[in-house]
Parts: structure tokens; sequence; C-alpha cells
């Protein structure tokens, strides 16, 4: 399978993850969402390790930087998302989550000081800012209420994200691991985690039924799984900002199947806060470059 092809499955199964955390989340509480989604993800990676044979690494350097990467960029976040998807749509959901690239070029220059921010790109992730501010609508009155609440936790989880790109480029991009082993690792790790905190986070009630069940496994095994490898050979062969833009697809499977399945309503200021931080988006990773088109045309 090439890159490219990996690349655009990865968006349809992550963006289809917002509508199976939605369904999801009538029989489980968001804990149980998340516990689920990591322990079956690292089932169906183990077995993919398995039947290849590929040993693990013996670094232990590795594995530390392993279990920073399996807190920041699974544990946190997946239960923030799994949290603030009981109080919003999963449309909006999928649009928040396109905020990665941002939040990835923001942590890449200023935490990890891997990348240099030009005057252009400063001007994106103040755009993109911008649009968040649309899509959050403050102009409708700010009541903190949990709708709210959850917006900014979805925030923090896109922030969790983008500090994990930065951070896989800063201290884990020559591990010497394949795609797989490194995915297992992460996602193996952060299981392990979820299940030491089983008895304070995941003993409750659950209630079945098939399509909560159908829901959790195509979330566990595809969208914690399989899908983590193909984004893997992504970063490998694209790098990490490039790597991030796969949320360019999300928010429209993410949308549409909430739409579709759901019977979600969208808000006008929701599309176009979204545009608003695609092309804050397009600015963040210098893919609007307005001094060649200039000296371009200066030289026709």
């Amino acid at each position: 399978m090439s890159v490219a092809v990996g690349f655009v499955l990865t968006g349809v199964i992550w963006g289809s993850s917002f509508l199976f955390m939605k369904v999801a989340l009538g029989g489980l509480s968001p804990a149980q969402v998340a516990w689920s989604r990591l322990v079956l993800g690292a089932l169906a990676l183990g077995l993919f390790v398995a039947i290849r044979r590929e040993a693990l690494p013996r670094r232990l350097a590795v594995w530390g930087h392993m279990t920073v990467l399996a807190v920041s960029f699974c544990v946190v976040p997946f239960l923030l998302f799994s949290w603030a998807q009981q109080h919003v749509t999963s449309g909006l959901a999928s649009i928040y989550n396109a905020t990665t690239p941002i939040m990835t070029a923001i942590m890449a220059a200023l935490v990890f000081r891997v990348e240099r921010l030009t005057p252009v790109q400063v001007g994106g992730i103040a755009l993109g800012i911008s649009g968040v501010v649309v899509i959050i609508a403050p102009w409708q009155g700010l009541d903190l209420s949990q709708s709210l609440v959850a917006q900014f936790a979805i925030l923090g989880a896109t922030a969790c994200y983008g500090f994990s790109l930065a951070y896989m480029r800063r201290f884990a991009s020559d591990t010497g691991m394949s795609p797989l082993m490194f995915s297992f690792l992460n996602i193996g790790i952060a299981a392990a985690i979820m299940v030491l905190l089983t008895p304070a986070i995941a003993l409750t009630p659950v209630t079945l039924d098939p399509w909560i069940v159908l829901s959790v496994l195509l979330l566990g095994c595809l969208g914690t799984g399989v899908a983590y490898i193909w984004n893997q050979s992504t970063v490998r062969a694209w790098g990490p900002t490039r790597a991030s833009t796969v949320t360019y697809i999300t928010p429209l499977v993410g949308v549409v199947l909430g739409l579709l399945v759901l019977g979600e309503h969208l808000s006008w200021n929701e599309p176009v806060g979204a545009l608003v931080v695609f092309l804050g988006i397009l600015l963040a990773q210098n893919r609007v470059r307005f001094g060649r088109r200039s000296r371009a045309a200066s030289a026709g």
C-alpha cells in the first residue's frame, strides 16, 4: 500500500472514530471508551507484531520516550475526547480535531524549537485561533456550560497531539523501530497504563447492544490499531507536520456521518469557523507562499 493511500484511509477511519465514540458512549462511560479502544488496539497491533516476529527495542531511552508519547498521544487526549463527546456533537469534535496541525506548529516552534516560525506562519496561527473563536461563537453568550468546557477539553486534546508530534520529531525520529513496532509500543504502553488505572476509572456498569459492541471493536482495532500503523508510515515518509494534515479529512468524514447517521445539526458558524481554521493551517504550514508569487509576478 502506498503512503498516500494509507494517509487517506487513516483520515477516513479517524473521521469515523467520532461516530464510533458517540455510539459507544450510549452504554459505556468516557473512561471505559478510552480503556476499550486502547486495549483492543494494543491486542490488534500485538497480533501483527507476533505474526511478523518483530523484536522489542532494548534501549531504555526508547522505552522512556515511548512512555511519554503513550501518555501525551493516547491516554490523556483519548480521555478528553471521550468525556467531551458527551456534551458536543461528533461533527463538532471532528472539526476541532482539525486544529492539530496548528498545535503542532506551535509546539514545534515554541516548546521544542525544532522549527522557526515565519511572520506568515504566525499570522496563520492567529487566523486559526480566530477560526476557533468563530466556532465557539462568543456573541451567543458564554455561560461556561458543559458544552463550552467540552470544547476547551477537545482543544486540550489537540494540544496533546501537537506536543506528541513535535516530541516525536525531537526525540523519537531515529529509534530504528518499524512503524508497526512504534505503534505497538505507543498503544501498548498506553493500554498498560489504562489497565493499571482500571479500579479507579473503569469499574462502572455497562450497557451493551450490537451497535455499541461493533463501534468499540471498530474504534479499537481499526481506529486505534491499524490506522496508527498507516499514520506512522506517513510520519516517516512525509514528516510530522505534513502527516498531521490528515485532520483535513477527518472533519469532512465526521460531520457527514454525524448528519447522516446520528441526525446531528450543524450551526452556520461551525463550517465557517472550520474554513477559517483550514486557511490558518495552510499559512501555518507554509503552504501559501506569497513571496514566491510576488517574485514570479515581478519576473513576468
